[in-house]
């Protein structure tokens, strides 16, 4: 018979793929989750994980596995809900840079307050962490995934928009015209390190269009922007102190979905923050949404 604990450290390894990410994750050492994981495996008389130029990868064995011990896991944690006024565990949201960071993060504060015995973890960066592989519980994306045995819905449309600073409209004008854009300074995105097909903003604009300045970052574009770097698209939520361009012309939408895994998406936790997101989305449609006396396309 397994350790069930050496089965928790193979469920992040295999999640993470990386022995120095799960043990990131547990707060051990990358060597104990490597001993752990070979116990395991030895236990099983099966080999679970395999080493790869990318990571770790699970071979069959290790699939069947992960499944299995999944679901002893979301039985466990419903188990631990019985009795409880309060929904309690933790909550892993994973979602773009400039949502999670702008309009995530400020809010997590009336979350805890409203719910105090949930622990929440926000992972906002550049791509996304995965539901389908549990590494998260609840995912905003740029675009509805299709894996299997994820219970996906629309969370919010967004709009986005051309901005630059007064400093570099004083020093370079504005453009009048899309085509003028060409010659201006352009901010934008790293071409070949682009996540999702949402982002290709700039062909969308004017095609041919091409940055000056890049950076995988919408974060750091932004701040590229307001140093005077040039135009770039932005999310209207993250303009504040910027000058809309071509106000008149120019405003892409885009939609964030939000996903969470079929198996722990009834879990009493994750049901109240799904539930807190959607209001927090609606409450915030003044600053996700372009002004309507600057309807563009």
């Amino acid at each position: 018979m397994f350790d069930w604990d050496d089965a928790r450290v193979f469920l992040e390894a295999a999640r993470t793929g990386s022995l120095n990410r799960a043990a990131l994750r547990l707060g051990i050492d990358p060597a104990t989750v490597g001993r752990r994981v070979s116990r395991l495996e030895s236990a099983l008389k099966a080999t679970l994980l395999a080493r790869s130029a990318t990571g770790l990868e699970l071979t069959s064995a290790g699939q069947s596995f992960l499944r299995a011990v999944t679901q002893a896991e979301t039985a466990m944690g419903a188990a631990a809900e019985v009795g409880q006024d309060q929904p309690v565990g933790t909550v892993r949201i994973s979602a773009a840079e400039g949502f999670g960071s702008v309009i995530l993060a400020p809010a997590l504060v009336d979350l805890a307050a409203e719910a105090p015995t949930i622990r929440v973890e926000l992972a906002a960066n550049s791509g996304f962490l995965s539901p389908s592989r549990r590494e998260v519980d609840l995912a905003v994306t740029l675009s509805a995934p299709n894996a299997a045995r994820l219970d996906v819905e629309p969370l919010t449309d967004y709009d986005l928009a051309l901005y630059a600073a007064d400093d570099y409209l004083a020093a370079h004008g504005a453009p009048r015209t899309v085509d003028e854009l060409h010659g201006h300074r352009i901010v934008g995105y790293v071409d070949d390190l682009l996540y999702a097909q949402e982002l290709r903003y700039l062909d969308e604009i004017a095609p041919g269009l091409k940055p000056h300045l890049a950076s995988s970052s919408i974060r750091a574009q932004r701040e590229i922007i307001a140093a005077g770097g040039g135009v770039g698209v932005l999310p209207c939520f993250l303009a504040d102190g910027l000058r809309r361009v071509l106000p008149g012309e120019v405003r892409l939408r885009r939609r964030f979905w939000l996903s969470a895994h079929h198996e722990v998406s009834g879990a009493k936790r994750v049901r109240l923050v799904r539930q807190w997101l959607k209001t927090l989305c609606a409450r915030e449609t003044g600053r996700l949404r372009a002004p309507a006396d600057q309807a563009g396309r």
